[in-house]
């Protein structure tokens, strides 16, 4: 797996340091090319309201890991029903879920460690198995 900085996951094992599978890193790179290329064209399209409101669940500290993760799903299945039917809405998903990940940050830099976290969880709980079916193929 792939860190954000583009370098693979590992771990020190018995003082060295031991990769997680191995994995083929140029279809990643391409992989990763094509979500980049999609979440361009989704970053002109979404609208400010819809990061405005996410940011102001953000910055309510009375809103639990798991209600923000739920305001994180409600958008993002929102903005996917819009979605020309050629794509594949999981895809269209994961993509969603980055690019509002970055218009909160940009919006409101200091969420950026609870931005990142929502967004982890979102994708680990609703998009995990497209993930791994996307990079096995």
């Amino acid at each position: 797996e792939l860190q954000t900085d583009g370098n693979r996951s590992g771990h020190m094992q018995n003082g060295e340091l031991v990769f997680g599978p191995e994995v083929n890193e140029e279809a990643i790179r391409i992989i990763a090319a094509q979500l980049a290329q999609i979440g361009d064209q989704f970053d002109r399209e979404i609208k400010a309201r819809v990061v405005n409101d996410l940011v102001q669940h953000f910055l309510n500290e009375n809103l639990s890991g798991e209600e923000i993760t739920q305001r994180m799903s409600e958008a993002v299945e929102g903005l996917a029903r819009a979605i020309p039917s050629g794509m594949e809405q999981e895809k269209a998903m994961l993509v969603l879920a980055m690019v509002l990940t970055k218009k909160i940050v940009n919006t409101m830099p200091s969420l950026l460690q609870r931005a990142f976290s929502t967004t982890v969880n979102y994708i680990s709980q609703q998009l995990h198995n497209y993930i791994i079916r996307m990079v096995s193929a």
